[in-house]
């Protein structure tokens, strides 16, 4: 079966952060990368990176249950439809968590989906916005 999606791009990765004020000094000061958006209810800080972002999350346990402190990383997929990609995945045996949804990333807001890969990673499938119907 040909798959519905293509992916176009890494749109975001998120960090989950014991010390949210040292991982932003790397990164914007030693690093280099500029700050872009801020949610204070939510802790988030997000980070410029070229085309993509860093999201960078405050975690009293950044490691958690799982063990990572990756909280999850979002690819940018070409696909006009995702409620097909939605099915395509499941079609496939592909654990898809949630409901899409409107979610912030690299290209501002767009319709995404979380999923979990087969090493038990979240991996965000967010609509491009040239991909979006109109």
């Amino acid at each position: 079966m040909e798959p519905p999606l293509k992916v176009a791009e890494l749109d975001h990765v998120v960090l989950r952060c014991r010390d949210q004020p040292r991982t932003l000094d790397f990164y914007t000061r030693v690093l280099g990368l500029r700050e872009e958006r801020r949610l204070a209810s939510l802790g988030l800080i997000q980070l410029r990176a070229g085309a993509s972002m860093i999201d960078l999350v405050p975690a009293a346990d950044p490691r958690g249950e799982a063990g990572l402190n990756v909280d999850h990383f979002c690819l940018g997929v070409a696909i006009a439809d995702l409620a097909a990609a939605v099915d395509y995945l499941r079609a496939n045996r592909v654990e898809v968590i949630g409901e899409p949804a409107m979610r912030y990333g690299a290209r501002g807001s767009g319709l995404s989906i979380y999923v979990r890969d087969p090493e038990g990673n979240v991996v965000e499938l967010k609509q491009m916005p040239s991909a979006a119907p109109a």
